[in-house]
């Protein structure tokens, strides 16, 4: 070999190398970028896992955790009427008077009707609240009235303390017996870490589906007692399906009975207000051109001038609607209960 090809072969050899060793450079750089990105990933991942995990609780009474349930329920309006088994609630609501008013009623009745007022003016869910035994019992009709009108509605009473449950004790009353045909659910609360979550599917079921009242009742020790309080709203219960599938091939069979019909009729009712169905009932009517009647609950969805709109059946209603119902060979009803 010539002393010139030894020296390009030398100087190839040190390109070599200084590739080499910028390639290791560059790889290097590589994997530390990486493993800081992916640390810094972890730690993200870290952070949102304990984010997740972690839930700020506070060491407060069973009263005092109805009163913030109830809060963070959006409530502002509560009514009720005090007595001995619910006075820890009304000691703690004195409390928050600048986050909730409480409307004192001249008895328990009144203020399920006004609750239910409220429910049907503002859309929210209305709440009572009472003492146990006569209290409770004094509830009564204004839950049956919520539940046959779908009117979202809570209330709460105050029980004897549990290790009196079933003694007949001092205004004991086993108002959940009472109450189970005349509520969408109903729930006795012995224990004051049970109190959130109860109350959080109270409002759940109350105001989802076809609403409809739900009655809580609260041991005095449940009252008394400590819990670590935390609260997170209630989105679903098991086994209870609030808006059911839709069968596309019903709705066409019931499509093929109004299109054939040659006096159809339609009846709707609250159901259309309480789902906010009123432009597409319009849209319906108007489409298929056929009358149609409400009933007093239903008032509103269409408005009275509409041509269409005939008027309010039942006993309370117009005579051509009532006739109509007799005459017609299809009647569809729409969110509403065959009632008189």
């Amino acid at each position: 070999c010539s002393p010139l090809s030894l020296s390009n072969k030398k100087k190839d050899k040190k390109r070599h190398k200084k590739k080499e060793k910028r390639n290791e450079e560059n790889i290097f750089i590589l994997f530390s970028l990486f493993f800081q990105l992916k640390i810094k990933n972890m730690e993200t991942q870290t952070i949102t896992k304990s984010k997740k995990i972690i839930k700020t609780t506070m060491r407060i009474s069973g009263s005092e955790a109805i009163v913030r349930c109830l809060i963070e329920e959006g409530v502002d309006i509560i009514y009720g009427y005090p007595g001995g088994a619910i006075m820890p609630v009304y000691d703690e609501l004195f409390k928050f008077q600048d986050k909730i008013h409480h409307v004192l009623t001249r008895h328990e009745q009144g203020a399920t009707h006004a609750a239910q007022g409220y429910a049907r003016i503002s859309g929210k869910v209305g709440v009572a609240i009472a003492t146990s035994g006569p209290g409770a019992t004094n509830l009564i009709t204004g839950i049956a009235d919520a539940q046959i009108d779908s009117t979202p509605m809570v209330c709460i009473t105050g029980q004897v303390a549990s290790h009196l449950l079933g003694s007949d004790a001092f205004q004991e009353t086993d108002i959940v017996g009472i109450s189970t045909p005349i509520t969408k659910w109903n729930c006795q609360i012995t224990k004051a870490e049970d109190i959130p979550s109860v109350i959080a599917k109270a409002f759940y079921i109350a105001k989802s589906g076809r609403p409809g009242p739900v009655l809580i009742d609260i041991t005095k020790d449940a009252q008394f007692s400590q819990l670590d309080f935390s609260y997170e709203k209630c989105t679903k219960v098991r086994s209870y399906n609030p808006i059911p599938k839709t069968d596309i091939a019903t709705i066409e069979e019931a499509a093929k009975l109004i299109n054939t019909a040659k006096k159809p009729f339609i009846v709707w009712g609250q159901g259309v207000i309480l789902s906010k169905a009123e432009i597409q009932l319009k849209a319906v009517v108007e489409k298929a051109g056929i009358p149609a009647a409400w009933t007093i609950l239903g008032a509103s969805a269409i408005p009275t001038s509409h041509p269409l709109n005939v008027g309010m059946v039942g006993m309370h209603g117009n005579y051509a609607p009532n006739i109509l119902t007799n005459q017609c060979d299809v009647l569809i009803a729409i969110g509403m209960r065959f009632d008189d």
